[in-house]
């Protein structure tokens, strides 16, 4: 498989703003003073090998959109703001696509704004030809009604009457599996408000878990284990680490997030091959960001028991080949 993220933040998309620019750069240029650069490629060699991650780059602010690669027809979780960018790939790619109809399978964690805020802006859904699925927990009442509301005056200036695409919601049954575009994938119920759910994706021995927007507390054994179950020896978990341990067990709790320790712990627990931080706080800065991974590294090296455990920071355009 290979895992595109198209969008990583929480709650609402971010972006640098002129005083964050600046910051970066001028710690480029202090960490740059005497130096000489004959070509470009001493250039890159400098900002790959002198800056840390945050400085030469960032996390990005779209929010939850995932793309799943592997099967004949695309894959998608969620459909936050970063699947405009999903969107303009496809135009770029294949033109209108007129010529070349697609069929689409989005799998949705829930149907907060966050969540689907990106699909008024998908070029594909109107055109005629394509074919969209959206999947989910919920009941299809709950998913047509949510994105057709979005789409209602006074709030868009396109109703859904108006998509050309053949668009059709399907509601998947927790804890039974499916057969979808050569994966086999089950739902998991997730605490959440209005309930979300995560997803395990498997395919040639490969498994992929989605677990956005859900809180889970390691208070009670029974639903641990079962969330330790669904976990169990993916290579890839993408999970919801939106805050850190001391803001979940605090003012944050019961906001319906996870922190990054808590995704060790589970992840451990359930001995997950690598672990990615997902669903980004969006008060939190690349600086912030960076920290709390090296941080939740520090943590998996104490108290990890013979298991090693690759941890990561989902950002923009990251890809992750399993």
């Amino acid at each position: 498989m290979r895992i595109r993220f198209w969008g990583t933040r929480g709650s609402i998309p971010v972006a640098a703003d002129g005083h964050m620019i600046r910051e970066k750069i001028r710690t480029a240029l202090s960490l740059a003073e005497g130096r000489h650069f004959e070509n470009e490629n001493q250039i890159e060699l400098f900002i790959d090998e002198s800056l840390r991650f945050p400085i030469r780059f960032g996390y990005g602010g779209d929010s939850s959109c995932v793309q799943i690669e592997g099967g004949g027809e695309y894959m998608v979780c969620d459909m936050g703001s970063g699947l405009r960018r999903f969107g303009q790939k496809i135009m770029t790619d294949y033109g209108c696509g007129l010529d070349h109809p697609k069929v689409y399978h989005f799998f949705m964690s829930h149907v907060h704004w966050d969540h689907i805020m990106g699909f008024p802006f998908f070029p594909p859904a109107y055109i005629s030809g394509n074919t969209i699925r959206i999947y989910g927990g919920h009941s299809t009442d709950v998913l047509e009604d949510a994105f057709r509301r979005q789409q209602s005056s006074p709030c868009f200036p396109v109703d859904w009457n108006q998509l050309g695409a053949d668009i059709s919601f399907i509601h998947l049954e927790v804890d039974r599996w499916y057969e979808i575009n050569g994966f086999c994938v089950k739902l998991m119920r997730q605490s959440h408000h209005g309930s979300s759910f995560g997803y395990r994706f498997e395919k040639d021995g490969k498994t992929v878990v989605y677990s956005t927007d859900a809180e889970y507390k390691l208070q009670n054994e029974e639903e641990t284990a079962a969330v330790e179950d669904f976990f169990r020896n993916a290579d890839l978990v993408i999970f919801d680490a939106m805050y850190s341990l001391a803001d979940m067990s605090t003012i944050r709790e019961d906001w319906g997030h996870s922190s990054n320790i808590v995704g060790v712990d589970l992840c451990l627990r359930a001995k997950v091959k690598h672990y990615c931080m997902f669903h980004h706080e969006p008060a939190y800065n690349d600086e912030t960001l960076y920290t709390i991974l090296q941080e939740t590294k520090r943590y998996e090296k104490i108290v990890h028991e013979n298991h090693y455990l690759k941890i990561s920071t989902a950002y923009d355009n990251l890809i992750i080949d399993i």
